[in-house]
């Protein structure tokens, strides 16, 4: 069986980092050549946790905080692999995970990157099959008609419908948080785009694979679990400006100055309106709850930085 390079980029999520080492060393995986973890300058002791409790892992320190793509870059230089595993800081890996997505993607060699069925830290199910922005997809996705839909493939949004999740998919687009490419897939297509800070250069990487004639498979009996923001809860105003910027800045590379202004004024639109409602929610005494009032800053910084450029303080 190929040999897997697994590769872990962490901002101060030092706990979740911690059960994501030990939950590798405990699959015991003998297709695991080496694990390397990048730091992105992280402040609670991350760097010297690895260091004490995993001499086996190959320990990355920047003296800044490099951002997803550039670090996931940093560590592809140094691996040894044939097969590259980006795993987030926050999942839990299973047993059987990674020589399952390993025996997958020796047994088809068109097969450029799979992605395992990930579960929730609530016990659900994650959808992480998704489809290519457009700008349908997108109009679904802020009009929530894939919450209100979600098992109509016409306005799933960039969902794949959950019934879809048993079986065998090929994707367009796998999630980030725990993908695993063919090395040799990746030295033609070519590392993450380091323009994106955070978010959107999975999409931007799954599109290239794409473009490139290599196939994305969704594994479903390769398992792990997700719990989800283990970097971006120290600083979520932050990471969703990030996501605005790191969107628009997909559809200019893709769709040219014409998809990026029709996307922006989508995007416009589904922050404005959200913010009225909560506002009127508000004032009426409904939804005063820390969530509901996290949610309406958050469409307000969202509004702001898409009106003025204006960041979070």
């Amino acid at each position: 069986m190929k040999s897997i390079s697994v590769i872990i980029v962490s901002w101060n999520a030092r706990d979740y980092l911690r059960d994501c080492l030990d939950s590798i060393r405990e699959t015991g995986a003998s297709c695991v050549q080496e694990v390397i973890v990048v730091d992105n300058a992280s402040k609670d002791g991350s760097p010297e946790m690895v260091a004490k409790h995993f001499p086996e892992v190959t320990l990355i320190q920047s003296e800044e905080n490099l951002g997803f793509a550039r670090a996931n870059n940093l560590a592809m230089k140094h691996a040894k692999g044939s097969i590259l595993a980006l795993v987030n800081s926050d999942v839990i890996v299973h047993p059987g995970c990674f020589e399952k997505l390993a025996a997958y993607l020796e047994q088809h060699p068109e097969v450029g990157m799979v992605g395992p069925r990930i579960i929730g830290g609530d016990g659900h199910l994650q959808r992480t099959c998704r489809k290519l922005p457009t700008l349908w997809n997108t109009l679904c996705r802020m009009l929530t008609f894939d919450r209100i839909l979600p098992d109509w493939q016409m306005f799933s949004g960039f969902e794949v419908p959950y019934r879809d999740y048993d079986k065998y998919i090929e994707a367009e687009v796998l999630s980030g948080c725990f993908c695993v490419a063919r090395k040799k897939a990746v030295d033609e297509v070519g590392g993450m785009d380091e323009r994106f800070f955070f978010y959107a250069e999975d999409i931007d990487w799954c599109k290239r694979f794409w473009d490139a004639g290599w196939k994305l498979m969704f594994v479903p009996d390769a398992t792990a679990t997700h719990f989800g923001g283990g970097s971006t809860a120290n600083a979520p105003l932050r990471y969703s400006i990030e996501i605005l910027r790191a969107t628009l800045k997909y559809w200019r590379k893709h769709y040219g100055i014409a998809g990026q202004i029709a996307c922006y004024f989508l995007i416009l639109a589904h922050h404005g309106f959200r913010l009225v409602v909560r506002g009127i929610k508000q004032s009426l005494g409904i939804g005063r709850s820390i969530e509901s009032k996290y949610k309406l800053e958050k469409d307000f910084v969202c509004l702001r930085w898409l009106m003025t450029g204006k960041g979070v303080a």
